[in-house]
């Protein structure tokens, strides 16, 4: 069944046609629609699945551009990576489309969300498939453009306009450094094929500059440092849209990148190292920010950047099954971590977590499903994240890099402290504020079962006690990792410790005179704070350095183009008029006066010459008469 892979995408984006032009008179039916679509792309990943298990494989569909004896085909790539991540898209989408029923309700665009749900699904979907570069780059610019429609949809607030921008813009960044790798890769290779990647050979430092420029578009789509300011503010857009993004679709691409690419990457070793320490800088600086944050969804947020942070270090040290593990894992859970949060702003209609306090007791599901995500976050055994994150601690300790081993190790002591501290503001201790939870509906209750039995279970295929099967379906080849299905029993220790004291420390915090506690090390700390609270000031040193200088430019442009180019336009059509209003009134005035006086004349003369014709032949006879008298008198007198 692996030949009907290239129709995964098409069932979404077939709805989107739909329901962009009929959405209106489908009204509520739109869900269905999309809901529909999704899941008949699972059926069909299944199945392809299930062929490649069989030994079937890649595919070409056709032959796009020929010239000068280079051929562009264009294909469907079918191998462990991509049935592995289209399993994971495909019923992650779904379940949030049906989550999306409940939360979206009574919006009055409920049909536009649900084309634009589509449309992302059809964009990461067809990413996924794509057996060359072309092909990825024209999906992955789709990614970005669902991304820019909803994280904005609600585009009455201003903030949500603003944010979807500036998603949009930061992203195009890395996505310029994408293309202009890809153009190396074709001007020095003639192929754009990711089949070909493992037989590049020679020329180190050229192909070196291309994995690295190919690695910004993953710094941008997975919202690595420096280009990570986005992805806090896509929070504006609705929850759903956040559990997407952040799970299945526009943040994964970032890393499937590097891993589709990992041939190139692991040839070059300048650039696997690079890979490693930006991951590491930003898996431990998006971690301690989200320890400070007071919104549950930007914690969430920041959690996503410093998780994916963690992928980015696996890959950097040649972890691919490892990173891949997590990858996986990681959409399950923080689906869950995102549908929950959504769930409880959908009861509580508010972001703030220190307005909130003691839901658990009136919002059980929601409260069970989010501690169990929060628990397979932290690594907590026998949770899902606590094998995926062992196998990249091991690959990381494996890699003789003692610095990212302490940065990741303190990710994730941090990671199980903020969210802790999550858990204990907001499902447990004394109401903070008049909010009147209550549980959500079955539409958005039901997902988060499911996604909850994921968060637990979905660890085990990569665990030694199921031996290992991820990874040794997953497995890249002998030449570039290696493979052990013994667990390190001494970072399996570690990880637990860590774990277990982030949580403790939280429960210290937040459970414990948690007054006193706080701040005490808040005002020991002040500047540490001050400086963790405002993200390290991050954005204002981009506001600083580029927005401010641009909007100047932008100022002094508009006003170049105003007074100088408006102004000589301006002028040149005043002059135009004056010269138009001169030839009209010559026109007017000279051409047409005199041509009136002539008729005037020549009317003058006819009425004198009129009167000569009185009609009597009497008169006529003289006339005639006389002007012969005078034709002979002019005969005579002439000779």
């Amino acid at each position: 069944m692996v030949k009907f892979a290239h129709l995964i995408p098409i069932f979404p984006f077939l709805a989107f046609a739909i329901l962009i032009l009929f959405g209106r008179k489908l009204k509520r039916s739109s869900a269905i629609i999309s809901i529909a679509a999704s899941l008949i792309s699972l059926l069909i990943v299944i199945l392809t699945f299930h062929g490649l298990l069989k030994g079937q494989g890649s595919y070409k569909l056709f032959d796009w551009l020929v010239f000068n004896g280079i051929t562009l085909r264009v294909g469907v790539i079918v191998d462990p990576l991509t049935c592995t991540m289209l399993l994971v898209v495909a019923t992650i989408g779904s379940l949030i489309q049906v989550y999306s029923i409940g939360y979206m309700s009574d919006d009055p665009r409920f049909s536009r969300f649900f084309a634009y749900m589509s449309l992302f699904m059809a964009s990461m979907l067809g990413l996924l498939l794509a057996d060359n570069f072309v092909t990825l780059y024209m999906f992955w610019e789709g990614v970005g453009l669902c991304s820019y429609l909803l994280i904005s949809f609600w585009f009455e607030k201003a903030s949500a306009a603003k944010a979807g921008m500036k998603a949009f813009i930061t992203t195009r960044i890395g996505d310029a450094g994408l293309l202009l790798g890809i153009f190396l890769l074709f001007f020095s290779t003639h192929d754009l094929s990711f089949s070909g990647l493992s037989a590049i050979t020679g020329h180190p430092a050229l192909y070196t500059t291309a994995a690295l420029l190919i690695f910004c578009g993953a710094i941008g789509k997975s919202a690595q440092f420096p280009l990570h300011v986005w992805l806090p503010d896509a929070m504006e857009g609705p929850t759903p849209v956040s559990a997407l993004i952040h799970a299945a679709t526009m943040v994964a691409a970032g890393v499937y990148l590097v891993a589709r690419c990992f041939a190139l990457f692991f040839t070059h070793q300048p650039a696997l190292v690079c890979v490693a320490y930006i991951g590491a800088i930003t898996a431990i600086m998006a971690a301690s920010i989200a320890t400070v944050n007071n919104d549950i969804k930007r914690v969430l947020a920041y959690s996503t950047i410093s998780q994916l942070g963690l992928m980015m270090i696996g890959l950097g040290v040649g972890g691919y099954s490892a990173s891949t593990f997590h990858l996986v894992t990681h959409a399950f859970f923080k689906a869950l971590l995102f549908l929950c949060a959504g769930s409880i702003i959908h009861s509580v209609h508010t972001q703030e977590i220190n307005k909130m306090g003691g839901i658990f007791h009136k919002m059980k599901i929601t409260g069970t499903a989010f501690i169990i995500a929060s628990l397979a976050i932290s690594g907590v055994p026998p949770f899902s994240g606590f094998w995926s994150k062992d196998e990249i601690m091991t690959e990381i300790l494996r890699s003789g890099h003692p610095m990212i081993f302490i940065a990741a190790t303190i990710t994730n002591l941090l990671t199980a402290f903020y969210m802790f501290r999550l858990i204990f503001l907001v499902l447990f201790g004394k109401p903070r504020s008049e909010l009147h939870p209550h549980e959500s509906p079955k539409t958005m209750a039901i997902p988060l079962i499911i996604l909850s039995i994921f968060a637990i279970f979905m660890g085990l295929p990569g665990s030694p006690l199921m031996n290992n099967v991820f990874q040794r379906f997953i497995y890249f080849g002998a030449e570039h990792t290696a493979l052990s299905s013994n667990p390190d029993h001494f970072v399996m220790g570690i990880s637990v410790i860590v774990a277990f004291l982030g949580i403790g420390i939280a429960y210290a915090l937040y459970m414990l005179n948690k007054e006193i506690l706080s701040k005490s090390i808040r005002n020991r700390f002040t500047g540490l704070y001050d400086l963790v609270y405002n993200k390290y000031y991050v954005d204002e040193l981009y506001e600083f350095l580029f927005i401010r200088p641009c909007a100047r430019l932008s100022k002094a442009f508009s006003g170049f183009d105003l007074k100088v180019i408006d102004g000589a336009v301006n002028a040149s059509a005043s002059m135009v008029v004056f010269l138009s209003k001169a030839k009209a009134w010559i026109d007017s005035n000279i051409v047409d006066g005199t041509v009136n006086m002539i008729a005037r004349a020549v009317g003058m003369l006819s009425g004198e010459l009129r009167k000569m014709q009185t009609g009597y032949i009497q008169s006529y006879l003289l006339t005639a008469f006389m002007g012969l008298i005078l034709i002979l008198l002019l005969k005579i007198i002439g000779g």
